[in-house]
């Protein structure tokens, strides 16, 4: 089963190798978490089209489904660990990691 991630960046805010990594590391999570391989889509917002407050943004967002309906029980922690993930591997604060973990569609 292949489940859909999307991970939303700002243009030259990620440099490739740290952009490498974090596909890894996202990989990774959904192999272990989920059992599934995720097929990640990587969108980069051009310079100038994201803000945050008024000023360029330096957020990220990662977006994923999962392969099952889950509780709030099992999602937090997944939630959690991925925002470190991105955290560490992106050099961004807490404030800057916009994560999700959807339910599968019907």
């Amino acid at each position: 089963m292949t489940i859909q991630c999307t991970c939303l960046v700002q243009e030259g805010q990620i440099a490739h190798a740290q952009a490498e990594s974090l596909r890894v590391a996202t990989v990774n999570f959904a192999r272990q978490s989920f059992g599934a391989e995720p097929e990640v889509n990587w969108i980069e917002v051009p310079k100038g089209s994201g803000f945050t407050e008024g000023k360029p943004s330096t957020s990220v967002l990662v977006s994923m489904n999962a392969d099952r309906a889950l509780s709030l029980a099992e999602r937090e922690p997944l939630l959690r660990e991925l925002g470190q993930i991105w955290e560490r591997e992106a050099d961004r604060s807490p404030d800057e990691v916009v994560t999700v973990i959807s339910d599968p569609q019907a």
